[in-house]
C-alpha cells in the first residue's frame, strides 16, 4: 500500500484526474452487465429461458465498447473506433432481442432496461470523443428503443411511452455527468500546457533582456574597437609615433568594456531584495500560482547584506516551487526586527515531502551562515515552508 501510495503521489496533477476519469468509465462499463443481470433477475420466466444468450450479448457489448472507451482516451481528437462501436451496437441490440424473445408469459419489467443499460453502455465508450449534443440525441433514441421494446413486449402504448421518457433521462443524466468530467481533465490539461508556455515565456523574455543589455554595453566599445585597430594598423605601416597612443586607447576601451560587461553580468547574477520580491510576484503568477507579499516595505531599510542574503532566499524558494512542486498559492512574509525572518510557504509540496535536502538549499543556507544567518526548510502540514533569520546587529558590525 506505501508503494500504491508513493506512485500516486509522483503523479502531476492532469496525470491524477485523467487516471480517475479513466477508471470511472471502466468501473462503471464493468458495472452495467451486472446491472443487466440484476434487472433480468426480477424476472424468472427471463432469466430461465435467456440468460446465457443475454449474458453472451452483454459480455461482448461491454469488451467492445471498453476497446472503444480505450482508444478514445488514447487519442482524444480521432472518432469512435468503427469496428468497435459497430460491435457494441450489435451486441447491445442481440441483448435486447434476446430479452424480448425470452419473455412469453405477458410484459417483462427486464425488457426496457436491457435496452437502456446496453444503450448507456455505447453512449458511455462513445462520449470520450464525442460531444453533448449527439450524446443527448443518443439518449433519445435509446429511450425511443426501450419505448418500443417495451410496447412489443406487451405493454400499452403510454405506458411504453412512460418508460421510453423515464430511460431517456436516466440515460441522458449519466452520460453528461460523464461528458463533464471529460470536459473537466480537458481543461485541465490545457490548463498545465499553458503553464509550462509561461514559463517558456518567462524565461525567454530573460534571455532577450540579459541580450539587449549586452549588446547596449558591448555594441559601441566593439565598434570603437575595430575602428581604432584598423587605424592603428595603419599608422604602424606608415611608422607613425601616434599609433602608439591609438594602442593605448584601445587597451583603455577594453579594460572599460570588461568592467562594464562584469556591470551587466553582477547586475544578473546578484540580488536586491526588492528586485527579487517583485520579480517572485511576476514570475509566480505568470505560471498560474497565486502570489502574496507581506512586509515588503520592511525591507527598504535593511542593511544591504541583510538584504542581499534574502534576495538569494527568495530567489531559491520561488526557484523551488516553480521546478519541484504543483503549488496553487504561494505567500511571502517579511517581518522586521533582530533578526528578520523571512518567510516562503507553499501549498503544493511535493512527493517526498519538499526539497529541504536538495542542493540548493544546501547552498543557500551556506550563504546565510556567511551573514551569520539560519535556514530551515520542510513540510508543516500541507504546505512546505522556508524560513531564513538574519541578525541585523552582527551584520552592522561585521561591516
Amino acid at each position: 500500500m506505501p508503494t500504491v501510495a508513493r506512485w500516486w503521489r509522483t503523479r502531476s496533477d492532469p496525470q491524477r484526474i485523467e487516471l480517475y476519469t479513466r477508471w470511472s468509465y471502466y468501473s462503471f462499463l464493468v458495472a452495467l452487465p451486472v446491472f443487466l443481470l440484476l434487472a433480468v433477475a426480477s424476472d424468472r420466466d427471463t432469466a430461465s429461458r435467456g440468460l446465457p444468450l443475454l449474458l453472451a450479448a452483454a459480455v461482448v457489448t461491454t469488451a467492445a465498447a471498453l476497446h472503444v472507451t480505450r482508444r478514445g482516451f488514447a487519442d482524444r481528437t480521432a472518432r469512435p473506433d468503427a469496428v468497435g462501436l459497430a460491435v457494441a451496437v450489435v451486441g447491445g441490440l442481440a441483448a435486447v432481442g434476446t430479452s424480448l424473445a425470452a419473455t412469453t408469459d405477458g410484459p417483462s419489467p427486464a425488457v426496457p432496461w436491457v435496452a437502456g443499460l446496453v444503450g448507456a453502455e455505447v453512449l458511455l465508450a462513445v462520449s470520450v470523443v464525442v460531444p453533448t449534443r449527439p450524446l443527448l440525441a443518443g439518449a433519445g433514441v435509446t429511450g425511443l428503443l426501450a419505448g418500443v421494446a417495451s410496447a412489443l413486449d406487451g405493454n400499452p402504448p403510454l405506458a411504453a411511452a412512460v418508460v421510453g421518457a423515464s430511460i431517456a433521462l436516466a440515460v441522458a443524466s449519466v452520460t453528461v455527468a460523464f461528458r463533464f468530467t471529460v470536459w473537466i481533465l480537458d481543461v485541465v490539461v490545457e490548463m498545465d500546457r499553458s503553464r509550462g508556455v509561461q514559463l517558456q515565456l518567462a524565461v525567454a523574455e530573460e534571455r532577450l533582456r540579459f541580450a539587449r543589455d549586452l549588446h547596449d554595453v558591448m555594441g559601441r566599445n566593439l565598434s570603437a574597437i575595430a575602428v581604432k585597430s584598423q587605424l592603428a594598423g595603419e599608422l604602424v605601416r606608415r611608422q607613425r609615433p601616434e599609433a602608439a597612443d591609438e594602442v593605448a586607447d584601445i587597451s583603455r576601451i577594453a579594460e572599460q568594456s570588461l568592467r562594464e560587461v562584469r556591470d551587466v553580468v553582477r547586475g544578473y547574477r546578484g540580488t536586491d531584495l526588492a528586485g527579487e520580491l517583485a520579480g517572485a510576484r511576476s514570475v509566480l503568477r505568470a505560471a498560474g500560482i497565486a502570489c502574496t507579499v507581506t512586509g515588503e516595505e520592511a525591507g527598504a531599510a535593511l542593511p544591504e547584506p541583510v538584504q542581499v542574503a534574502l534576495g538569494w532566499v527568495v530567489r531559491e524558494a520561488v526557484t523551488n516551487v516553480l521546478r519541484h512542486s504543483s503549488a496553487d498559492e504561494c505567500t511571502v512574509t517579511l517581518t522586521g526586527g533582530d533578526p528578520v525572518q523571512l518567510r516562503v510557504e507553499n501549498d503544493g509540496v511535493g512527493p517526498e515531502g519538499g526539497a529541504a535536502h536538495g542542493h540548493g538549499l544546501r547552498g543557500l543556507s551556506e550563504r546565510l551562515a556567511a551573514a551569520s544567518g539560519q535556514l530551515s526548510a520542510g513540510r508543516e502540514g500541507d504546505r512546505f515552508v522556508v524560513v531564513a533569520r538574519v541578525p541585523v546587529r552582527a551584520v552592522e558590525e561585521v561591516r
